[in-house]
C-alpha cells in the first residue's frame, strides 16, 4: 500500500452559544479547521483534520496547505502509510514545528491503519482501559449570571463536571465562579481554567479566595507558560491540585514539569505534540511519574475528537473518571462533519468501534461549511 494523494479542505464553522468561549485569550466563536484525506493506491482514505486557530496553534488553513504541500506530502507520497512511528519522524524531519498539521497527518496515518487492519485505533494501541470517556463542560468568562445559564444548561445535558474560564480579571473571576457553584449546586465537581491570564501572586491570591468560596477541585494552567517555577510556586501554595495544559506541549515539557514538581495533573492534547503518539508518551511519562492526565481541548471538530477518544480510551495514564476529559466537539457545533456523530450519553463519549479512527465524513456538510 502506498499514498499517493493528499486533499486538503479548508472549512469554518460556527461553535453553538453555550461554548462559545470568553477567556484571556480572547472570545472564540467559530473555528476554522483543514479537514484533511489521504489517499492510497489500495482505495483506503485516511481522515485528518488540523486545528487552524491562530491565537491558539499559530496556524492557519494557508500555513497548513502551504506545510503540507511544499515540505510534507513530499516526504510522505509513496510511502506505505501504515508505518506509523517512521513517517511521524520523517516528518518531524521534514519542516520544523507545525505540530497541529503533522497532527492531522499522523491521524489519517492511523486511520489507514487501522481500517486495513480490521482494527479500531484503540486497539492497535493497546485495546481498552474504558469503553466511555466522561468529559466535562467548559463554561466561558462571561457575565456571572450568563456563566450561571451556560453551566445549567450543561448539567441538563447530563454533564456531572465542568470547569469555568477565569484567568481575566480576579474580582470578576471570583464573582463569576461563585454564580455558577450556586447555579449547580454543592456537589457537582468543578474546576477554573485561567488559560495563564494571572502572574503567580494573584493566581495564589486569586485561587485561594475562589476555593474558599466555590469549592473547587482543580486550577488550570493559572500562570503563563514561561517558567515553570512560576506554576510551582502556584501549586506549593494553593489547596487544590494544579493542571498543566499551555506549559505541556511535547513529552519534554512533561518530564520538566515532573521535575520541578510544577503540576498534579497534565492536560494532554492530540495535536500540540504532533499527533496521537506523542500524546500517549505524555501519558505515560504522567503514568511513571505518578501523576494523571487528563484530555484536553481546543474544540476539535469530528475527526480529531474520534482520536481523542481513542487515546483516552486507551491510555491508563489517563485519569477521566476522576478528571473528566474535554472531549466537546460533539456537543459544541451546529455539525462535527460527520455522517454519524459520535455517541454521547450520561456525561461520557463511547469510543468509536468501527476499524480506523471509526468515522466517516457528511459530505454534504463538507461543502456547506467548506471556507471560501
Amino acid at each position: 500500500m502506498r499514498i499517493h494523494s493528499i486533499e486538503i479542505i479548508p472549512v469554518l464553522v460556527p461553535i453553538r452559544p453555550e461554548f462559545q468561549i470568553r477567556g484571556s485569550l480572547g472570545f472564540h466563536k467559530d473555528s476554522p479547521f483543514a479537514i484533511l484525506k489521504v489517499h492510497t493506491d489500495e482505495g483506503i482514505t485516511g481522515l485528518g483534520e488540523v486545528s487552524c486557530t491562530p491565537v491558539w496553534s499559530g496556524e492557519d488553513s494557508t500555513t497548513a496547505t502551504h506545510i503540507i504541500n511544499g515540505f510534507l506530502a513530499p516526504a510522505l507520497i509513496g510511502e506505505d502509510p501504515r508505518d506509523v512511528e517512521r513517517l511521524t519522524q520523517k516528518m518531524r524531519r521534514a519542516v520544523f514545528g507545525h505540530h497541529f498539521t503533522k497532527a492531522g497527518l499522523e491521524f489519517a496515518l492511523w486511520d489507514i491503519l487501522g481500517k486495513a487492519a480490521g482494527l479500531p485505533v484503540y486497539r492497535l494501541l493497546g485495546g481498552a482501559v474504558r469503553q466511555r470517556i466522561p468529559i466535562k463542560m467548559s463554561v466561558s468568562g462571561a457575565e456571572p449570571a450568563r456563566a450561571a445559564e451556560i453551566a445549567t444548561w450543561a448539567m441538563n445535558q447530563g454533564l456531572k463536571a465542568l470547569k469555568v474560564k477565569v484567568g481575566i480579571e480576579p474580582n470578576a473571576d471570583i464573582a463569576r465562579v461563585k454564580a455558577v457553584r450556586e447555579a449547580i449546586g454543592p456537589h457537582i465537581r468543578m474546576g477554573i481554567d485561567a488559560n495563564g491570564g494571572w502572574s503567580p501572586r494573584v493566581a495564589i491570591e486569586t485561587i485561594r479566595k475562589i476555593a474558599d468560596q466555590s469549592n473547587i477541585y482543580f486550577a488550570e494552567q493559572p500562570v503563563a507558560a514561561l517558567d515553570l517555577q512560576w506554576l510551582a510556586d502556584v501549586r506549593r501554595n494553593v489547596p487544590v491540585p494544579v493542571m498543566a495544559d499551555e506549559s505541556c506541549n511535547t513529552v519534554q515539557d512533561a518530564m520538566a514539569i515532573v521535575r520541578a514538581g510544577a503540576a498534579d495533573i497534565l492536560s494532554i492534547y492530540v495535536s500540540k505534540g504532533g499527533g496521537l503518539g506523542a500524546a500517549r508518551k505524555i501519558a505515560v511519562v504522567a503514568e511513571a511519574s505518578g501523576l494523571t492526565c487528563t484530555v484536553g481541548s481546543n474544540l476539535e471538530l469530528g475527526i480529531a475528537s474520534a482520536a481523542m477518544a481513542h487515546l483516552a480510551a486507551s491510555s491508563p495514564g489517563v485519569g477521566a473518571e476522576e478528571f473528566p476529559c474535554d472531549i466537546l466537539g460533539p456537543l459544541a457545533y451546529e455539525h462535527t462533519l460527520l455522517a454519524e456523530p459520535l455517541e454521547f450519553k450520561d456525561g461520557a463519549i463511547t469510543v468509536p468501534g468501527r476499524p480506523g479512527l471509526g468515522v466517516e465524513l457528511d459530505e454534504h456538510a463538507l461543502k456547506r461549511f467548506k471556507a471560501l
